[in-house]
């Protein structure tokens, strides 16, 4: 038996690994304790995603409600399925700047300490398996707040000839700037990945996402840009601009792109890769441009307001390289812009937002 690990198998990436997997045939073990309550709110329980994996997978999806940092437990469960486990898929993490300023061990622990745990019951039990760790673009800092930007009427672009006009690539330092606790954090876990790759040859590899997408997403004001938005716009909830003028630059990739990258990566791993990973160039958008994307898809009028202090660590524009990735599997390809992954959010959340 063939057995892909999947943590954090409740939320937005992890439930699309898990429907990707098992879909596959695979049986797909989950590991997932609703942290994401703890941190957001009853709003972003993933209670509900991980009710519907187990009705529509069944015996195929294997849930536990473990908490990555349980070292012991951690290690039962890998020697429960031991060699079987060919590939571990690591979405499990605190992913807010401010939550992360506001209790820096519980993030410290989650995202560093929780990776190191994942990491060496791998290298000790199943040391062949591939490990694919969902890292961040938060690696860079605000590296990329320097770059030579221009203001235009809705966003913030760079000039054509600058060369990072068709994204950032995985070149950037990650050094001497400032990343917000959770981006440091991140780094200590992106970090360790690439270091049990080339220090013990283990088939590693950070995916160093934009903005991750689609409507599995739990979305919270902290966290979930895109799902959020959209749920404000659908109910009339109030939302909050932070800064930039509305302005700033994502680019979005849908998680079913982002886990059929992971999917080309496990068929023909390498060791210790870094990968920028996201819209690129063919899906991105600014603040003030999905808001307009929202109102036109649900026919409401987004009820928002503007503050001028942005996060700490928040990028002003950020658009990835991905030529790295598509060079090393060029089979590869984006299949969703913008729209199409608003207007998925909208249709697949009628039922539970309105």
């Amino acid at each position: 038996m063939t057995i892909i690990l999947v943590t954090g198998s409740a939320g937005l990436i992890g439930s699309e690994s898990v429907r990707f997997f098992c879909e596959k045939g695979y049986t797909v073990v989950g590991i997932d304790n609703n942290m994401r309550e703890t941190f957001f709110g009853k709003g972003a329980s993933t209670e509900w995603n991980r009710d519907r994996l187990s009705q529509d997978y069944g015996e195929k999806y294997i849930h536990h409600s473990i908490d990555i940092r349980d070292r012991e437990a951690i290690e039962n469960l890998f020697k429960t399925y031991s060699k079987d486990i060919s590939l571990i898929i690591h979405t499990a993490a605190q992913p807010s700047h401010d939550w992360a300023a506001r209790d820096p061990y519980t993030d410290f622990t989650v995202n560093a300490n929780g990776t190191l745990v994942l990491l060496e019951s791998t290298r000790q039990i199943c040391p062949d398996a591939v490990f694919i760790f969902c890292s961040t673009n938060k690696v860079y800092g605000d590296s990329p707040n320097y770059l030579p930007l221009i203001e235009k009427e809705l966003r913030w672009e760079i000039k054509e000839t600058h060369p990072y006009n068709k994204g950032i690539d995985e070149n950037m330092s990650i050094d001497q700037c400032k990343h917000s606790l959770f981006g440091a954090s991140k780094v200590a876990a992106d970090v360790l990945v690439q270091e049990y790759g080339r220090y013990f040859s283990m088939k590693t590899a950070s995916f160093r996402g934009g903005c991750l997408t689609g409507p599995s997403h739990s979305g919270a004001e902290l966290h979930g840009f895109l799902s959020y938005l959209m749920k404000c716009t659908m109910t009339g909830t109030a939302y909050k601009v932070f800064g930039y003028k509305g302005k700033q630059v994502r680019d979005n990739i849908h998680s079913y792109d982002l886990v059929n990258a992971f999917y080309h990566f496990y068929q023909n791993p390498r060791v210790a890769e870094v990968y920028n990973i996201g819209g690129g160039r063919c899906s991105n958008c600014s603040m003030l441009e999905a808001i307009k994307e929202c109102e036109a898809i649900t026919q409401n009028k987004l009820n928002w307001v503007y503050e001028e202090s942005n996060r700490i660590g928040d990028h002003i524009w950020w658009i990835s390289d991905i030529d790295k990735f598509k060079s090393h599997y060029p089979e590869w390809n984006l299949t969703y812009g913008i729209t199409e992954i608003l207007k998925e959010i909208f249709n697949q959340n009628v039922s539970r937002w309105v």
